[in-house]
């Protein structure tokens, strides 16, 4: 019997969502079903928390994709997070551990819209540091 490598399969999952189960069978050498089974699994224990897509945000129309690392003072940390998190325009939100507190991804039409953002944060009592940047490339 074949064991199904998790790594693996989670690995082929990344690169496409979309993989048909066939395929993934004859990549990883086992049965369709034996796929089936491990992606299941897989999803009930949490390890696929959800099926998704790699979207290019300027063929949206959008001319900037931006990561903004912030930091706030320890009192404000979690109002300024349950704040963010119902932000629309939020598009990954992450608490970290090194250069920022918080990082977040937003997509923005043009200067004005992400400037207003910015600025907007810079005001926001409790945030000690906005410091945004502009990605230029989705490299992998």
């Amino acid at each position: 019997m074949v064991r199904i490598s998790d790594k693996k399969l989670i690995k082929l999952l990344m690169e496409n969502s979309r993989i048909p189960f066939t395929k993934l069978a004859e990549e990883l050498g086992v049965t369709e079903a034996a796929v089936r089974k491990r992606i299941k699994t897989l999803e009930k224990r949490g390890v696929i928390r959800k099926f998704t897509i790699d979207v290019d945000p300027k063929a949206l129309g959008y001319k900037f994709d931006v990561l903004i690392g912030v930091d706030t003072t320890p009192e404000t940390y979690i109002k300024i997070i349950d704040y963010l998190k119902n932000i629309d325009k939020v598009i990954e939100l992450y608490t970290s551990t090194g250069d920022h507190m918080i990082l977040i991804r937003m997509w923005f039409e043009d200067t004005e819209e992400m400037n207003f953002f910015i600025r907007s944060l810079e005001e926001m009592q409790g945030i000690t540091r906005v410091c945004p940047a502009i990605l230029l490339e989705k490299l992998k």
